[in-house]
């Protein structure tokens, strides 16, 4: 019989004096979070009488760029990262909890993107389509919507898109979230399972290990990952492709893990406010532009770009639907519209395009 004394260690002289000093260093770490929370409800205080937002994107990102400069290991800055983020949305919540809208149901991953963003203490809010998460921002309901964009391996998300065309809200910030697919089954077995629920991006993004592995299957377009598990949880002829927050929340099990193409296969998120962003020093700005359809217009189009020195990391184009063959070209460049360089040059896209929309200068994404 096995001697449950040996297996104990809290008598173990050599533990106890690095216990106590663990439980020291607890013990300040709460104080000094209680006094951070305490000054956080002063800041809470002093934007409420003069009437300014609660979420300032950009700094919370200094205090976690500050966070990463600071720290010195054993931790890496992608573990200390969202206990920083945690502190400060809990701290946040103490202002006034925010409401966030995303791609629901619950467990897909532009809820884990909304979660990377604001830390757990928020109101987050499902919606049933892309539409209804702008929707729910637009007319206050939440006050931030989270939207996929891009995709590193399917590219645009054009829905999103369109109705940034639209949209009365700004880009206040980003975030990339790594994205890993599963096939999820009730039992953990494909024995009986006949379809494959799926959101169109997500099979497009694991087509040829669902080709090569699971061919006769049925493919179901569903609205979102998580609908997918939803589903597959229902239906015990059914599996899914959803991540691993979707299986978790509708207790199904991995029958193949990360069976995404891509290894390295990622998704960039937007979030949307009704607020403009200050600058940080390290940010972005996103632009809708338009030319008419003529030799030569697209080049004269990012002349100033050029002109100024400004960097473009991102250029995509959708029809403008006009039946013309002209465009609305989506541009990223680095920099903020209050920037010098940058605001000279879109002073001149302003004069050389035949459409011009800023839709928000915002934190650039680590």
């Amino acid at each position: 019989m096995t001697d449950l004394a040996h297996d104990d260690d809290s008598t173990d002289p050599d533990l106890t004096p690095l216990r106590q000093q663990i439980d020291a260093i607890d013990r300040e770490l709460v104080e000094l979070i209680s006094r951070r929370a305490k000054l956080a409800t002063e800041v809470g205080r002093l934007k409420l009488a003069v009437g300014t937002v609660v979420y300032r994107p950009e700094r919370e990102a200094e205090v976690l760029r500050a966070v990463a400069a600071l720290n010195r290991g054993p931790l890496t800055v992608a573990a200390m990262e969202p206990i920083f983020r945690e502190i400060i949305s809990a701290c946040r919540a103490m202002e006034r909890p925010l409401a966030v809208a995303f791609l629901g149901p619950a467990g897909t991953f532009s809820e884990l993107a909304a979660t990377c963003q604001f830390g757990s203490a928020v109101n987050l809010q499902p919606c049933a389509s892309i539409d209804d998460v702008f929707r729910s921002a637009e007319a206050g309901r939440a006050d931030y919507a989270v939207v996929p964009v891009e995709n590193s391996t399917e590219g645009a998300v054009s829905r999103s898109l369109d109705l940034l065309l639209t949209t009365g809200l700004k880009i206040v910030a980003e975030v990339s979230v790594p994205v890993q697919h599963h096939l999820l089954a009730l039992n953990g077995s494909l024995d009986g399972v006949q379809r494959l629920f799926a959101h169109p991006q997500s099979l497009a993004q694991c087509l040829t290990w669902l080709n090569q592995n699971v061919p006769a299957l049925e493919r179901v377009h569903a609205a979102s990952n998580a609908e997918a598990a939803r589903q597959a949880a229902l239906d015990p002829a059914a599996a899914a492709v959803a991540g691993e927050n979707a299986a978790m929340r509708y207790g199904l099990q991995t029958v193949a893990r990360q069976i995404q193409d891509d290894p390295s296969n990622r998704t960039r998120f937007l979030v949307l406010g009704q607020q403009e962003c200050a600058a940080t020093g390290h940010d972005k700005t996103s632009l809708v532009l338009s030319v008419h359809n003529r030799a030569g217009a697209v080049c004269h189009m990012l002349a100033p770009l050029a002109r100024h020195a400004v960097s473009m990391t991102r250029f995509e184009s959708r029809p403008a639907r006009t039946g013309a063959w002209e465009y609305y070209f989506y541009v990223d460049v680095e920099g903020h519209a209050s920037d010098p360089a940058l605001a000279a040059a879109l002073e001149e896209l302003r004069e050389v395009c035949a459409f011009f929309r800023h839709l928000g200068s915002y934190p650039r994404a680590a």
